[in-house]
């Protein structure tokens, strides 16, 4: 479940970065590194939630 979930968190983590700090990252400016690392935290959350709430039978 862990591995699916930093999976699911690479993919769609890449996905919002590049939409909410595309600007920067094309310019070479710096990013916001807090946002950053969230963007990436937030689905691997929501997707180990999901997986145990499954398991579970929630």
């Amino acid at each position: 479940m862990v591995r699916r979930s930093a999976l699911v968190a690479l993919v769609v983590g890449t996905a919002l970065n590049a939409i909410n700090q595309g600007p920067e990252l094309v310019a070479g400016e710096p990013v916001n590194v807090w946002k950053l690392l969230l963007t990436y935290c937030v689905p691997f959350l929501v997707s180990s939630y999901g997986g145990y709430s499954a398991l579970r039978g929630e």
